[in-house]
């Protein structure tokens, strides 16, 4: 059975980092809704098939892989394509490339409409003109960031959108065989 909702797949950044783009978040979007800082893994799609499927093939790939760091680069956009800032994945991108694509398979397959780029998003803008603005703030704020830029990615987030802009948790899926979810 077909679910024409959209889920995805993310690793939620818990990290001074992490709180660092949801504060740029709500500086630059102070009306709406809230999104916790993540690393996407999945973007968002609509389901091949069951919910039920899906996360069970979730299950069975995160278990052959293991937990890995990763580390922030830059600020960036997806300028001209779409007015949304990122920062950029510098080390262990190709990582999640491959995971991407061991992912996007079975209920889970769908055609990206974009290449997939490994990155944490700050916000997506209403036009060119306010991410550029917006970019430029950003890039200032981060070079003065002093915290870590790594991240530790251990487990990932199954995620179904409830309306256009809600999110809604699903299920938490620890990679690795070694990692009991509490």
């Amino acid at each position: 059975m077909m679910d024409n909702r959209r889920i995805a797949l993310v690793a939620y950044v818990r990290t001074p980092a992490g709180q660092f783009v949801e504060r740029l978040q709500r500086e630059f979007l102070p009306e709406s809704p809230y999104f916790a800082a993540h690393l996407t893994l999945l973007p968002p799609r609509c389901l091949e098939g069951s919910e039920a499927s899906a996360l069970d093939d979730l299950k069975d790939t995160c278990l052959e892989v293991e937990p890995f760091g990763v580390t922030l680069g830059e600020v960036e956009t997806f300028i001209p394509v779409t007015p949304t800032l990122f920062i950029r994945v510098e080390q262990a991108a190709a990582r999640m490339i491959a995971l991407h694509s061991k992912m996007n398979r079975g209920a889970l397959a769908a055609q990206e409409q974009w290449p997939y780029i490994p990155h944490l998003t700050i916000a997506k803008m209403d036009s060119e003109h306010e991410a550029r603005k917006a970019f430029t703030v950003a890039r200032e704020q981060w070079e003065k960031f002093s915290g870590s830029r790594e991240i530790l990615v251990s487990d990932l987030t199954f995620v179904r959108e409830e309306e256009p802009g809600r999110w809604q948790d699903v299920a938490g899926i620890p990679l690795g065989r070694g990692v009991v979810r509490r």
